[in-house]
């Protein structure tokens, strides 16, 4: 069996919770899914004397060792941020300690990222000099006027160049982790992952939501349920109302009714939501063109892949492929 990657995430006083144990628990549930045999994580916190923290809701972390006794072999660090706020102003925590410790612990490591703040961490130790980065939105601006050798992009959720991985913070270090995962162990791990943490599949950037969710809540009617798993898996097939409401031996009226009330929309949408994320997976992960994407995400031409695209997301899928690929 091969080893555990091991993780190791820095955290400070002041720490926004979700940025350390975000990651984590991404990393945690993607070795549990895994079962037994397989490589997973290993996740450890680090501070800077190995005290316990105090994060900014006030809830304590414990660390599992200091700066220092973080070992030379490992595969991943995260560097989690924290913001201090005076007068409605929003100001980066910059650790001196923690900035020296980047510069010469970070260029041996695999894989760096930060979470939230944390990119002004890496940005004063010089490790996004000349390369693209991005940071939460509220400290964006500010990350651009202390660091102009950055090419601060504050629109997408996470940024990856090479080794170095940035993301917007708070809930997006959980996306980054995600990516992360993909890279590491392959999609499926990432989509069992997701799926188990009732997490969108891949949110690939952006602060406006380009991901369709993997599925509405679990229906009391445990029909419904399985219907739409195997939606899922027939996404080229007949979809119709009159052909699910079939499965079901209902009439049309009473299934697409029934339906509504279950999931919070029509058989239609749904079933174009599931198409669209399939089509969006395509864009990103494979080389396919644009008619076997449609094809093989069930929404059948070029032209419908453009509407759909359009109409839901606000964008073409050639400027999606480039922009998400």
């Amino acid at each position: 069996m091969l080893p555990a990657h091991r993780v190791v995430v820095v955290a400070f006083p002041g720490v926004e919770l979700l940025n350390v144990t975000g990651p984590a628990e991404v990393f945690s549930v993607a070795t549990r899914v895994a079962g037994t045999g397989r490589p997973g994580y290993t996740v450890r916190i680090a501070t800077p004397g190995g005290e316990p923290v105090t994060t900014s809701g006030g809830i304590r972390l414990m660390a599992d060792l200091t700066l220092d006794e973080v070992p030379g072999d490992v595969d991943t660090l995260l560097v989690s941020g924290a913001v201090r706020v005076d007068d409605h102003a929003v100001e980066p925590v910059l650790d001196d300690g923690i900035v020296d410790w980047l510069r010469t612990t970070a260029p041996g490591v695999p894989r760096v990222g930060s979470v939230c703040a944390g990119a002004h961490l890496l940005a004063a130790a010089g490790l996004l000099d000349g390369r693209t980065a991005t940071t939460h939105w509220r400290t964006a601006a500010r990350l651009a006027a202390d660091h102009p050798l950055v090419a601060v992009d504050a629109d997408p959720i996470f940024i990856r160049e090479g080794r170095l991985w940035t993301c917007a913070g708070i809930a997006s270090g959980m996306d980054m982790a995600l990516a992360m995962v993909t890279e590491d162990h392959g999609p499926e791990r990432a989509l069992v992952t997701a799926r188990t943490m009732v997490m969108y599949v891949k949110r690939a950037g952006g602060q406006s939501q380009f991901s369709a969710p993997l599925t509405p809540p679990p229906a009391p009617d445990d029909r419904l349920d399985e219907l739409r798993r195997w939606i899922g898996e027939h996404l080229a097939e007949d979809l119709s109302a009159e052909v699910l409401a079939a499965r079901l031996h209902l009439s049309v009226r009473h299934f697409s009714r029934l339906f509504r009330d279950r999931t919070g929309t029509t058989p239609a949408a749904y079933v174009e939501s599931v198409r669209l994320e399939a089509a969006r997976r395509l864009l990103q992960d494979t080389p396919h063109g644009l008619p076997e994407v449609a094809a093989l995400s069930g929404l059948g031409s070029v032209e419908s892949l453009h509407r759909a695209f359009r109409r839901r997301l606000g964008t073409t899928p050639a400027q999606y492929r480039r922009r998400f690929r």
